[in-house]
Parts: C-alpha cells; structure tokens; sequence
C-alpha cells in the first residue's frame, strides 16, 4: 500500500474512504490510534494508505472531487 493523503482533519478522511469504497479501491486509515497519544487534539495527522497499483486512479477521482491539494506529492 502507498500513501495517497495525509491530513488530520476527520471529514476529509471520511470523505477519501467513501471515494474509495464507491470506486471500489482498497483502503486504509493508518495512525488512527496515535490519538492516544495525542490526547485526542488530533495534532498527528492520519494517513490514507491505498492499493500501490490503483494511485493513478485515486489521485484523479480526489481532482475531480475538487480535493487534489489533500493529496501528498510524488
């Protein structure tokens, strides 16, 4: 799996995990329990892992979504 986004805010990570679902691309939210260790703040961000062979397709359904600027570069 590869990182497609990083980002602490939690309706981006919803939103991402639907888009993904919907076009049937396995994802996965990692860092989730690092809140621990933040308190719950959500100062460590999440990362969205996806299918290495699916990250074409994913970055451009987050373009057409009009939340390509989430996205990690490379």
């Amino acid at each position: 799996m590869i990182e497609l986004l990083r980002t602490n805010d939690a309706v981006i990570i919803s939103f991402v995990e639907a888009l993904m679902r919907d076009a049937g691309i396995g994802c996965m939210v990692a860092d989730q329990n690092m809140s621990v260790l933040d308190g719950s703040l959500g100062i460590l961000p999440r990362r969205i892992l996806i299918e290495r062979d699916r990250l074409e397709e994913a970055r451009r359904i987050l373009t057409d979504a009009g939340i390509a600027h989430e996205m990690r570069a490379g």
